[in-house]
C-alpha cells in the first residue's frame, strides 16, 4: 500500500513531490477524491479547510468532493472508482472514524488501496495508525479514553475510537503548533513512554511517505520519532 500521512496537507514542494512519486504520474493527470467529513463536527470559520483544498488545487489536481454523510455506501464507492488518490481531511478523528465505518469505507479501503494512493491531513492521517490515543480530543478526555470503544461527547453521538491499523504506528500531527497545545515534545514524550508503538510527531511542513512496510519522513520542518527500535 502507498500512503502519504501529512499534518497540514500539501504545504511545501517536498510533500508535493512525494505525493506525485507515490502516484507515479504528474498532478495534472491525477484525480483526487477528497473526503472533508472530519470537519463536519466543528462549527465556525473553516478557512483552513478552504486553504487545504486550495493547496491541492493549485498543484493542478482534479478534485472531487466526496462527503460521506451525504452519500450511500454504494455512491461513495462509485465516486472513488476512477480516482487515483483517496484524500481524507482533518479535524475530529472520532467523528471521522464513525463515518468511515457507516459509509463502508473501513472495510473497503484495504482493497481500494491495492490500486490507489491514500493521503491524509491530521485526523485523516491518524486514522490509518494503530490508535487515536494521542489525538487532541483524546488528550482532552484522558479518563474517558480507556479503549477503542471510546465515545466522544458529541451531541450527535457520532463517534468511534477505532482506527484502520494499516500503518503500524501512532501519528501525532501539528507538532509545536500554536493551535495544538498538547502537541509539545515533552507532552508527547510522556505519553509515548507508556506506549509500545513507534510514535511519529510531525509539524505542518512534514509528512510520512509509506510504501508497504517502508516509512520515509518527508520534511521541510520538524519531526520526532519516539519508541524507535534499537
Amino acid at each position: 500500500m502507498k500512503l502519504l500521512l501529512t499534518s497540514g496537507g500539501i504545504t511545501n514542494d517536498s510533500i508535493a513531490k512525494a505525493l506525485e512519486e507515490l502516484v507515479g504520474k504528474p498532478a495534472i493527470d491525477t484525480k483526487i477524491g477528497f473526503i472533508p467529513t472530519a470537519a463536519n463536527s466543528e462549527r465556525g470559520n473553516k478557512e483552513w479547510l478552504i486553504n487545504d483544498l486550495h493547496r491541492i488545487k493549485e498543484r493542478g489536481y482534479f478534485v472531487d468532493i466526496i462527503e460521506l454523510t451525504a452519500l450511500t455506501p454504494d455512491a461513495v464507492l462509485e465516486a472513488l472508482e476512477d480516482k487515483d488518490i483517496v484524500f481524507v481531511g482533518g479535524v475530529n478523528t472520532f467523528y471521522l472514524s464513525y463515518w468511515l465505518q457507516k459509509s463502508g469505507l473501513f472495510k473497503l479501503l484495504p482493497e481500494l488501496l491495492k490500486t490507489k494512493v491514500y493521503a491524509g491531513i491530521s485526523a485523516g492521517s491518524m486514522i490509518m495508525g494503530d490508535s487515536l490515543v494521542l489525538s487532541s480530543q483524546a488528550q482532552n478526555n484522558l479518563q474517558a479514553f480507556e479503549d477503542e470503544d471510546y465515545d466522544l461527547a458529541l451531541s450527535t453521538g457520532e463517534a468511534s475510537g477505532k482506527t484502520l491499523c494499516i500503518a503500524p504506528i501512532i501519528f501525532r500531527p501539528h507538532l509545536n503548533s500554536r493551535w495544538a497545545p498538547n502537541a509539545r515534545n515533552e507532552i508527547i514524550a510522556k505519553k509515548a513512554a507508556n506506549l509500545t508503538d513507534k510514535v511519529y510527531a510531525v509539524d505542518d511542513n512534514s509528512a510520512l511517505k509509506i510504501i508497504d512496510d517502508n516509512i520515509e519522513v518527508v520534511s521541510e520542518g520538524e519531526w520526532i520519532l519516539f519508541n524507535e527500535e534499537e
